[in-house]
């Protein structure tokens, strides 16, 4: 199992001895509740794409059942018809016997009853089987509904964050080709920023072209209260070689990732309970640490977008 080490800023001011134990450990609780709460999310949109697949597949079996229904009820309604002309046979046999034989007219007279009988038996038969056919054709339609109505709205969510990534993209054109990009995929939005754009080697500040790209990208943030943000600092292999404070790439990932979130709360109209802030330290490269390129991809800061899932919670729940 992958471990991620997450520390706030004011962990990391308490590992430098400027804050009481028992904040840090109120803070720390708070990120694992959060980190929990990303996480819970996470899982429902996995259980709410698996239950959709489930749905399709039992509306499938459902409607593979309606036509085997219908089909036993067409035949229902030959044994009806046939049942219909045996009683008319009977009855024209009743009326030629009658004028012969009261003995033959006793027994097709009993006869006739029980065919009465039977036939009044199927009908009945006919009729449940009816009222069953009607309610599953009820109960398919509403599950149906509940389905295309979840669908709904996980495209909704969808191009919501399609559309997001687009405004960000759009927010941050002139950082183009200065080691930023920003993509979606599986139904989150990933703005990953090379630490080029952002810090001096070995160093947590953030340049002025990088504070503007950040600022920008809050702006955009702002406007969409309903996205979770995930701040994560990434390093190279290279073992940190600093002094001081750092002890390695672990806390120099960490420092940095919460560099960004502080000056994302610059910005008053986002919600600080909205970011999260994780350092990685090298433990997940996206390239190779054996050339200089690949080392300066793997340095980067990467903002991770994810929609809220509350209304596909309560859907789920509904079903």
């Amino acid at each position: 199992m992958k471990k991620v080490f997450i520390i706030p800023a004011v962990a990391f001011a308490l590992a430098t001895a400027c804050v009481p134990a028992k904040k840090f450990k109120e803070l720390e609780d708070r990120f694992a509740e959060l980190e929990q709460k990303n996480e819970n999310l996470n899982n429902q949109l996995s259980d709410c794409e698996d239950l959709n697949s489930l749905r399709d597949e039992e509306l499938k079996i459902a409607e593979k059942q309606l036509e085997e229904l219908k089909e036993e009820q067409r035949k229902l309604q030959d044994e009806h018809r046939q049942l219909l002309s045996k009683q008319e046979n009977l009855q024209n046999s009743y009326n030629a016997l009658e004028k012969n034989s009261s003995s033959a007219l006793a027994e097709n007279s009993k006869r006739n009853r029980e065919l009465l009988a039977e036939l009044e038996a199927k009908e009945k038969a006919l009729a449940a089987e009816k009222d069953r056919l009607e309610k599953l054709e009820k109960d398919l339609q509403e599950r149906s509904r509940r389905i295309d109505e979840l669908e709904g709205v996980i495209a909704a969510k969808d191009a919501k964050m399609q559309e997001l990534k687009n405004s960000i993209s759009k927010a941050l054109t002139a950082f183009e080709g200065k080691g930023l990009t920003v993509e979606e995929r599986d139904g989150k939005v990933y703005v990953s920023m090379e630490n080029k754009l952002l810090f001096s080697s070995g160093s947590w500040a953030v340049g002025s072209q990088g504070r503007q790209a950040v600022k920008q990208l809050g702006t955009v943030l702002a406007d969409n209260p309903d996205i979770n943000v995930l701040i994560e600092g990434h390093t190279d292999n290279v073992p940190y070689g600093g002094s001081g404070a750092l002890e390695d790439n672990w806390d120099l990932s960490t420092k940095r990732a919460t560099a960004i979130v502080h000056i994302l709360q610059e910005n008053k109209e986002i919600d600080p309970e909205r970011l999260t802030a994780a350092g990685r330290g090298e433990h997940f490269p996206i390239a190779t640490n054996e050339t200089a390129e690949g080392k300066a991809k793997n340095r980067r800061i990467e903002v991770i977008l994810t929609p809220k899932l509350d209304e596909v919670s309560q859907l789920l729940n509904e079903m």
